[in-house]
């Protein structure tokens, strides 16, 4: 079977980029990162995919004359290299409705949050502040409302009294490093895919009929 094509955008550090770089260094991944793009020069990920031997490069959105004028030259892009798959790992561009609509189905994101509580940003610090139990991280496809595509997987921990929002995401970020290269691959497979707006498996999803947090620690 011929591996899918990624392209990951990002405007930051990337560590969601490398777990999926990582990931697909496996000869049975079924997927593999060909292009990552960034939206920001100094973005610092685009060196850490330099390293892993990806072909990086910058489109700043500062230099283009609108969100359409940018997206085509980033659709311009992507499909010069045969991109099949968009991966987002902490872009922070909001797409139009148009590019989302093309991309529909075959472009994805990670969001730290339990979607759709806590879209946007300070996700951490917003769920401590509410004494939620349960946060985690969710895999959604992407379409041109913020963190509203449909959801593929989420993984949740309990949050601990002693946490605070750097010690969450901390926490968090290790969930993401593990789901997001699994979402993927269910996607690129085609275990995963969008009908009618809505996500089917072409798997049996297991039933967890019962969850408890917080949990009391045995003594």
């Amino acid at each position: 079977m011929r591996r899918r094509r990624v392209g990951i955008l990002i405007s930051g550090r990337g560590s969601n980029m490398e777990a999926l770089i990582r990931a697909a260094k496996a000869k049975d991944y079924p997927a593999e990162v060909t292009t990552v793009i960034s939206n920001r020069p100094d973005a610092a990920g685009l060196k850490t995919a330099q390293t892993h031997g990806i072909e990086t490069m910058c489109i700043d959105h500062k230099t283009c004359a609108g969100r359409e004028a940018f997206e085509a030259k980033l659709e311009e892009q992507l499909l010069s290299r045969g991109v099949d798959l968009i991966a987002c790992a902490g872009f922070m561009r909001i797409f139009s409705e148009a590019f989302a609509t093309r991309w529909q189905g075959r472009m994805v994101n990670i969001h730290p949050s339990l979607l759709p509580s806590y879209p946007g940003l300070d996700t951490h610090a917003r769920a401590l502040a509410d004494g939620v139990k349960l946060h985690g991280c969710t895999v959604h496809f992407v379409s041109s409302a913020v963190d509203a595509g449909p959801i593929i997987a989420q993984s949740a921990l309990t949050v601990l009294p002693a946490d605070t929002a750097d010690s969450l995401a901390r926490r968090v970020l290790k969930l993401e490093h593990e789901l997001y290269p699994l979402a993927l691959e269910w996607v690129a497979v085609g275990e995963v895919s969008l009908k009618g707006g809505r996500v089917a498996y072409s798997f049996a999803v297991k039933d967890q009929t019962r969850l408890l947090a917080p949990m009391r620690s045995a003594e």
